[in-house]
């Protein structure tokens, strides 16, 4: 169990350095490190990455770095989708949702080691509607595989809704932690209907491990490179993407 430990240590640290990204690590840890079956592991998930994300955006709040317009018209959507996400859980094998997430692994690690774009704040903000439709989108996947998506919703808040970076980063923070909640509570429901449940004593430790990892994270990423350290990590998504697709496939 030590090496789950560990495990859930270096999802809170890779939080703290990346800011969005770190959370996808959750699931695999979970069902390679612990055993847990991988819907179980995909509801934990979301317990997990939603309280760490919420204790990582009160120092924004608290600094006023929040757009809570945007927490409104990206959120609302999101806890929507994510919502029916896990529902349509039901209809899909753990192995479909591992395969998933996997995909939405890939594609996290091509964002990260790409040559990377400034993001420009738009001097006019995106329609509305192009905001709402990306949030339910990205909490359907959130909702299906178990992901925070800061990866997807930082860029949308920057591109879409005309927020600066830091601003962004408190917003999704805010986003993330809401939907996750929602669907972690519908999972709750989707486990009892197929006799399982979650493991609370597990989901609590690493959650709290996770938060001190966290803090680490942010205090280590003041001397790191953060784009090196991002095609790192992303290098390291793929082979896990790829991973967990040849396993599931076999």
């Amino acid at each position: 169990m030590i090496g789950a430990w560990i495990g859930a240590l270096l999802i809170g640290i890779s939080l703290g350095l990346l800011g969005s990204g770190g959370s996808i690590l959750t699931v695999p840890v979970l069902v390679y490190l612990v055993g847990e079956p991988e819907k179980v592991a995909i509801a934990e998930s979301l317990g997990i990455v939603a309280t760490i994300s919420l204790v990582g955006a009160i120092p924004f709040a608290l600094r006023k770095e929040v757009d809570w317009k945007s927490v409104f018209y990206f959120g609302i959507p999101g806890m929507a989708g994510t919502y029916g996400g896990a529902a349509l859980s039901v209809f899909l094998t753990g192995s479909m949702q591992l395969m998933i997430f996997a995909t939405v692994m890939l594609l996290a690690a091509v964002l990260m080691i790409r040559k990377p774009k400034e993001l420009q704040v738009k001097d006019k903000q995106a329609p509305i509607w192009l905001l709402i439709t990306e949030g339910l989108v990205v909490g359907v996947i959130t909702g299906l595989v178990g992901v925070g998506g800061g990866f997807l919703i930082i860029p949308a808040l920057v591109l879409l809704g005309g927020l600066s970076m830091r601003i962004a980063v408190g917003t999704s923070l805010f986003i993330i932690a809401a939907k996750s909640l929602l669907g972690f509570f519908k999972y709750v429901d989707v486990l009892a209907k197929e006799d399982l449940s979650v493991n609370w004593s597990l989901l609590v430790i690493f959650t709290l491990i996770g938060i001190v990892g966290s803090f680490l994270g942010a205090k280590a990423s003041q001397f790191i490179p953060q784009q090196k350290l991002k095609r790192g990590f992303g290098y390291f998504l793929i082979v896990m993407g790829v991973y967990i697709l040849y396993t599931n496939f076999a």
